[in-house]
């Protein structure tokens, strides 16, 4: 399986503001597809799937966030948060989950793939019986 790689979020300040940039040419480490944005409640939890085939980076527009990775043999809890300026790049085959820490949080996800149903993995035994199957 591929690694999941933090990566620098590039901005700008002025005394008007903070101006966060992103251009999608070869240095981005996906073409892009799709585009989402999750809006969560403290301490509730979305995600909680695996994908066969699509490749997500994880960006933080506001609050505070505990992304939980998993793999049959591995659990990796990575916190991603608006004031750090890092998203997270995680490939297809790791089983995610994206617990909010902050009333009103939102999470920018950015994808490789357009949604399709049968990419989703939403049962952790199934997950681990496709990844034995690979």
């Amino acid at each position: 399986m591929k690694k999941i790689k933090k990566y620098k979020i590039k901005y700008h300040i002025k005394t008007s503001g903070k101006l966060i940039t992103m251009g999608f040419d070869k240095n981005f480490p996906m073409p892009v597809k799709r585009v989402f944005f999750l809006y969560g409640k403290k301490n509730k939890i979305r995600g909680n799937h695996a994908h066969k085939k699509c490749s997500q980076l994880f960006v933080p527009i506001f609050g505070k966030f505990i992304l939980d990775i998993k793999t049959p043999k591995t659990n990796k809890k990575i916190m991603l948060s608006h004031s750090k300026n890092v998203a997270l790049y995680v490939p297809p085959k790791y089983w995610c989950s994206v617990k909010f820490l902050i009333k009103n949080s939102v999470l920018m996800v950015i994808c490789d793939q357009l949604y399709k149903a049968n990419d989703y993995i939403e049962n952790f035994n199934e997950y681990k019986k496709y990844l034995r199957k690979r």
